[in-house]
């Protein structure tokens, strides 16, 4: 008998794992796919010897993570890497909003608007460390930092539209609106700027890094760390029903809620089932994984230093192509997020071939090709890109489900970030992570703090479990 099971080898069901196994419990992950990671795994999806991130690529909220850095994972091999421009997003001027990890050079790099990006994200970043703990808690709880906490409320709750009042320039009004754009969700709705004020604010106090070898690097080390704290993993084992899974005092579920409802059926609660089957996923991501040779010809270049460039033209662009995809609709021109990841880690390439990664917003579910849309943003901001490809991998939105259950209709961040579900994942509860069955607890980015690959949603609910086998 284990004492713990845990559905789902992504980065949040290999945390819980991790962090019950330190405290003496024995665990098993049970993985469906022959491969570990989830979202963080990584391969030559296009031509040999150029690795790809299948999802989940640059990671300015892991490299923070608390529970990561306590785990001492550069032992198993994890090494983070940064480039020399953190972000760019550039405009049809041949301009570009430039953010790097210095917030001094930052401020000297948007011109006019730079003291009010400072004033603004100076603290933030000072006090990220703070500020975490209490952002990245479930909601119900007696905040360690509160009069910081507060003030970050003040700040996200407007509408990102009515934060980015405060510059005045197309590059910084348009880099702001990039970032909060990682959202997948209105920027005219209420807390829409929360997301990207913490990715801002990350980035500025550890920078946008990116995992040597590609990000399975992440999910390898700490499935190293559990098989040396003596957890297991079996893959190949879908789990389609509770009523399969051997006797065990504690399962961890890395899924989204909808799955939790096929799986436990009546076991569930009828509130916490109710409210399991209204949980809505939002718009989807369109990827287009490419080996470029020579890599990406921009325009402007700070894009030809930066892992992380935003496509989407001014804010008023962004604004607009949120908003469509939101109602269901494709635009002409989506917003597109690339990554150039092979400038921090040139063991990604072959040569003079690179990886790109890029996936436009697109509406949940999109059953069409997207694939031209992507590359005439990347070809208007870099003309002659196109004639540099030498190798493409596409993944719609239908796909991304049979890559990643837990990516309904393409949806990556696992759920829409409306205000509810935003403030109060996946449910309004005490405890989130419980599902009201009594050992069974949900950990997946569905569940605070969110996406990305910290995982502290998993360390999170695993604390609630050991909570209850200390009762």
């Amino acid at each position: 008998m284990s004492d713990a099971i845990v559905v789902g080898a992504g980065p949040n069901g290999l945390a819980s794992a991790v962090a019950l196994a330190e405290q003496g419990v024995a665990v098993t992950v049970l993985e469906a796919a022959e491969e570990i990671g989830g979202g963080t795994r990584t391969s030559e999806l296009t031509v040999p010897g150029v690795l790809h991130d299948h999802c989940s690529a640059v990671h300015p909220m892991a490299v923070g993570s608390p529970f990561l850095d306590s785990l001492g994972l550069d032992r198993y091999g994890l090494e983070w890497l940064f480039p020399e421009v953190d972000l760019a997003h550039p405009l049809d001027s041949g301009a570009a909003g430039v953010m790097v990890r210095s917030i001094e050079e930052t401020e000297a790099r948007l011109g006019s608007d730079g003291p009010a990006w400072r004033r603004l994200f100076g603290p933030l970043a000072s006090g990220y460390d703070a500020l975490a703990e209490d952002v990245m808690r479930p909601l119900a709880h007696v905040p360690r930092h509160p009069f910081r906490l507060a003030r970050f409320g003040l700040r996200s709750i407007p509408p990102a539209t009515l934060l980015a009042r405060r510059w005045r320039t197309d590059e910084a009004r348009a880099l702001f609106a990039g970032v909060a754009a990682h959202a997948f969700h209105p920027l005219t709705r209420p807390m829409s700027p929360a997301i990207g004020l913490m990715l801002i604010a990350a980035g500025h106090r550890y920078g946008w890094a990116v995992a040597r070898g590609g990000s399975r690097a992440i999910t390898d080390a700490l499935a190293a760390k559990l098989k040396e704290l003596g957890g297991s993993v079996e893959t190949g084992v879908r789990v389609r029903s509770l009523d399969e899974l051997p006797p065990a005092r504690i399962v961890m579920l890395d899924l989204a809620p909808g799955a939790v409802v096929s799986i436990a059926g009546d076991r569930l609660p009828g509130r916490v089932r109710r409210a399991y089957a209204r949980w809505r996923h939002g718009p989807g991501a369109y990827k287009v994984d490419l080996a470029v040779e020579g890599g990406v010809p921009w325009t402007n270049d700070a894009c030809r230093l930066a892992g992380t460039v935003h496509l989407g033209g001014t804010l008023e662009e962004v604004v607009d192509t949120e908003a469509q995809i939101s109602r269901g609709r494709m635009p002409e021109r989506p917003f597109v997020l690339v990554c150039q990841q092979y400038l921090a880690d040139p063991g990604r390439s072959a040569g003079d071939v690179h990886p790109v990664y890029a996936y436009a917003h697109v509406p949940h579910g999109y059953r069409g090709d997207a694939t031209d849309a992507v590359l005439d943003q990347i070809e208007r901001f870099a003309p002659g890109f196109r004639d540099r490809i030498v190798g493409r991998f596409v993944r719609s939105t239908t796909e991304f489900p049979r890559y990643n259950p837990n990516y309904v209709g393409g949806d990556i961040v696992t759920g829409a970030k409306t205000a509810l579900q935003a403030a109060l994942p996946p449910r309004p509860a005490l405890d989130p992570y419980s599902t009201g069955i009594p050992g069974v607890y949900l950990c997946s980015a569905a569940t605070p703090p969110g996406p990305g690959a910290h995982g502290l949603c998993g360390y999170n609910a695993a604390r609630s479990a050991l909570r209850s086998l200390s009762r």
